[in-house]
């Protein structure tokens, strides 16, 4: 039906007529095989939105499966020997649970990091100066994370590093070198207010208790 998909072999069709008109240079697709309601063929009518169709024959309408004895197609009306494919229904599923397909455990996590890693040997190749505060955050969609710095590498130069966190190894190496390090709050989940009512009175319980203790331990005979 589509004329696109004709390409070079419309003389495989004996059905359509292709005339070439000189003038403006078009072709003219003409579809010798329309017809009209009554059912005698008409030629010479081109092709339009309301007479395009697939060649008779080409397409079939699909099995009217019955759906038991009285039917007429059997016992199982072409659906199989019984099973869950043979059921109404998506079918089977593909993944049900992870520990009856280990190998899913080995994909890949979707999503964004935890933090964005930055090593001081990436630090140390930036060249910053003496005394400089902060370097550049990385751009794209990471740039909304936190940095974390890690111990990769070496660094020669003090400096004052604000970051979320920093592990055991960044941090005894960066404390060696004199720098400066700030670990900066994380972003507070969202809470109901009651909730958040809660936990600070569950807070100021604690603190008083921990200060009652206090007050007890030093003020008990040695």
């Amino acid at each position: 039906g589509n004329v696109r998909n004709l390409g070079q072999k419309l003389c495989c069709i004996p059905s359509l007529k292709v005339t070439s008109t000189t003038e403006r240079r078009r072709l003219v697709v003409v579809n010798k095989a329309a017809s009209t309601g009554v059912g005698a063929p008409v030629t010479n009518v081109r092709f339009r939105l309301d007479n395009l169709g697939p060649q008779p024959g080409s397409r079939k309408k699909g099995k009217r499966k019955g759906r038991g004895i009285a039917a007429g197609q059997g016992n199982s009306c072409g659906f199989g020997m019984r099973g869950q494919k043979s059921r109404s229904g998506p079918g089977a599923v593909r993944c049900r649970f992870i520990v009856e397909f280990p190998n899913s455990r080995e994909l890949p996590e979707v999503g964004l990091p935890k933090y964005v890693p930055v090593n001081l040997k990436d630090i140390e190749a930036a060249g910053f100066q003496e005394g400089e505060e902060g370097f550049d955050h990385p751009s794209g969609r990471e740039r909304k994370l936190p940095l974390k710095i890690l111990g990769d590498g070496e660094l020669s130069v003090k400096l004052d590093i604000k970051a979320r966190a920093f592990s055991a190894a960044a941090k005894e190496k960066l404390e060696a070198a004199g720098c400066n390090l700030t670990v900066l709050p994380g972003r507070k989940k969202w809470v109901k207010p009651s909730v958040a009512k809660n936990l600070a009175r569950a807070d100021e319980y604690f603190a008083k208790k921990r200060a009652a203790a206090a007050a007890a331990a030093e003020s008990a005979p040695a």
